[in-house]
C-alpha cells in the first residue's frame, strides 16, 4: 500500500469516485452530485482558496484506490481565532474498512500540516465549519439531510484508533410537530411587539440586496461560537449562486427593529431525498431525480437561524421558528432538520427542546496533536 498526492486530471477524478464505489451498497448515503464535488476541489472557483490551501492524497494497494484524504490550511480560522494558529485540518476522508489505510492516511497528512507549522490535526472538515463537516457518531439509520454526511459505523473506529479524541460534538435535531407550542410563541410574540420586530421574507427580485442581508446577519450573529469562521464576501456570493435556483423565498425571513435587520432564518428544501435515488451521482440523471421527485420532498433543513446578541431576549428567534413553522406546512413540508449545534450551546438546544425539537444525530469534530 502506498499514499501519494493527487498530480493529474486522472488522481483527481479517482479522487472523487472513489466515495461512490465505496459506499454504494449504503442505502443511507446519500451521492452527492460530482460536478458539485469537482467545483468544490477546483482551485479557480472556490473562494476558500483565496485564504486557504490543501493537498489532496490518495491511498492505493496493488493499483486501486483503498482510500482518500486532503490536508487543509486555513488562513481564516486561525486570524479568527489567534489562540488556535496551530490548529490544520484534514477533511474528504474516506477509507476501507482497515486501520492500516487510515493510520497512512492521517500520518501523510500529519506530515504535511507539520512541515506547514501546525500542531494539532483537526476535523473532519472539508473545507472548513462553514462546509460539511463532522463524523458521523450516531443517528447511522437515518438518511443525512442536506449539505450533512453520512459515514459507516466503522469510521469512528478507525478514527479513535489513529488517536484522535473528542473536540466537539454537532448535534442535528429534528421536529415532524405540524403545529408550534402556541404558549411559548404567544409570549414571545408579545415581547416582540413590545421591541417593534417585524419579520419579511425573502424578497427575489431584490435578491443580492437581501444576500448583503445575510452576509451581515451571518457573521454578526455567530460570532466567537467554536470552530466559526466569517465567510468571506466571496464565499457568500458563491454559495448564493449555488442556492439561487433552488431557495424558496418562504422558507427565508428577516427580523428587523424599524430599519436595523437584527436576526434571519434560512431553510432549503431537503433535496437529498431525491438524490438518495441517484448513486451515480452524475448530473443529468441527479436533475431528472430532482425535476420527478420535486413534490415528494417534504423535508426541509434549516441552515441557519440567529439573532444579532444585543437582541437575543426579544423573542425575534421564535418568531423566526414560527415563520418557518407556518409559511413551510403551509406549502407542504412537515419534517425539518435544524443542524448543527454545538454541544455547548445550551441555551439554544433547551431552547429546541422548548419547541419540540429532538436530537437524531450526532456529528463528531476530533483533534491529534502531530
Amino acid at each position: 500500500m502506498s499514499v501519494r498526492p493527487v498530480r493529474t486530471s486522472g488522481d483527481r477524478k479517482r479522487f472523487i469516485d472513489f466515495p461512490y464505489r465505496l459506499h454504494r451498497g449504503d442505502p443511507m448515503w446519500v451521492a452527492p452530485l460530482r460536478m458539485d464535488i469537482a467545483s468544490l476541489l477546483d482551485r479557480t472557483k472556490n473562494p476558500f482558496f483565496q485564504h486557504g490551501d490543501a493537498e489532496l492524497f490518495l491511498a492505493e494497494r496493488d493499483g486501486a484506490v483503498v482510500g482518500r484524504i486532503a490536508a487543509i490550511r486555513n488562513d481564516a480560522h486561525g486570524q479568527y481565532h489567534p489562540d488556535e494558529t496551530h490548529v490544520g485540518f484534514f477533511g474528504f476522508f474516506e477509507t476501507v474498512e482497515d486501520q492500516a489505510v487510515a493510520d497512512a492516511l492521517f500520518a501523510t497528512a500529519a506530515a504535511w500540516l507539520r512541515e506547514r507549522g501546525f500542531t494539532v490535526m483537526r476535523g473532519p472538515a472539508s473545507f472548513s465549519t462553514n462546509d460539511e463537516c463532522g463524523l458521523l457518531v450516531d443517528g447511522f439509520d437515518t438518511p443525512p439531510a442536506l449539505m450533512n454526511p453520512h459515514h459507516p459505523r466503522y469510521y469512528q473506529r478507525l478514527v479513535e484508533g489513529a488517536g484522535f479524541a473528542k473536540a466537539m460534538d454537532l448535534l442535528c435535531y429534528q421536529s415532524t410537530n405540524s403545529e408550534p407550542p402556541r404558549r411559548l410563541l404567544e409570549g414571545a410574540r408579545r415581547m416582540a411587539e413590545r421591541f417593534g420586530i417585524t419579520l419579511r421574507g425573502l424578497d427575489m427580485k431584490h435578491f443580492w440586496r437581501d444576500v448583503e442581508l445575510v452576509k451581515k446577519l451571518y457573521n454578526d450573529a455567530w460570532e466567537m461560537n467554536w470552530g466559526f469562521i466569517p465567510m468571506t464576501d466571496a464565499e457568500m456570493n458563491h454559495m448564493a449562486k449555488q442556492f439561487k435556483p433552488v431557495v424558496v423565498p418562504d422558507l427565508v425571513a428577516f427580523a428587523f427593529i424599524k430599519d436595523e435587520p437584527i436576526g434571519m432564518v434560512l431553510a432549503l428544501p431537503d433535496f437529498n431525498v431525491a438524490l438518495r435515488h441517484n448513486p451515480s451521482g452524475r448530473l443529468l440523471t441527479g436533475l431528472w431525480h430532482l425535476l420527478t421527485k420535486k413534490k415528494s420532498i417534504h423535508r426541509i433543513r434549516c441552515l441557519t437561524l440567529g439573532v444579532i446578541k444585543k437582541y437575543r431576549r426579544t423573542g425575534a428567534d421564535a418568531l423566526l421558528y414560527e415563520w418557518l413553522w407556518t409559511r413551510g406546512t403551509a406549502i407542504g413540508y412537515n419534517w425539518c432538520d435544524a443542524s448543527w449545534l454545538l454541544e455547548s450551546n445550551s441555551a439554544i438546544i433547551n431552547g429546541m427542546k422548548h419547541l419540540g425539537f429532538e436530537e437524531y444525530q450526532r456529528l463528531r469534530m476530533y483533534d491529534r496533536a502531530i
